[in-house]
């Protein structure tokens, strides 16, 4: 999967496409991500990234309906492409993989 590894803010835009599935706008993921982050997460870099995104062949995007709350203008919606998921799964493989790697005795446990 050479081009598709995924930095880790990368990563959390993309679980939060994920999550939003056909809702998934740059507003809804600063606002997704700022709730579980807990802290305040930057519209502009949340919009690069899902440019970068798109342009990896990791997510697609189309127009939705204009709406009179937007003054008429279109939300961009997101969606994650097979490849994005294959990427996310390949990131939580190897999280998970590195996690089972580590001694107990690397975080001050017992040894045996």
């Amino acid at each position: 999967m050479k081009g598709t590894q995924l930095g880790e803010f990368e990563e959390l835009v993309l679980l939060a496409i994920a999550l939003l599935y056909d809702d998934a706008y740059s507003v809804a993921v600063v606002e997704e991500l700022g709730q579980r982050l807990e802290r305040p997460v930057s519209l502009g870099a949340v919009h690069r990234t899902m440019q970068r995104l798109e342009e990896k062949g990791l997510v697609n995007s189309r127009f939705g309906e204009a709406s009179a709350e937007r003054g008429g203008r279109r939300k961009r919606l997101y969606t994650v492409t097979m490849t994005g998921e294959q990427a996310l799964q390949e990131a939580r493989r190897l999280r998970n993989e590195l996690w089972a790697g580590i001694p107990k005795a690397a975080f001050g446990g017992p040894t045996l």
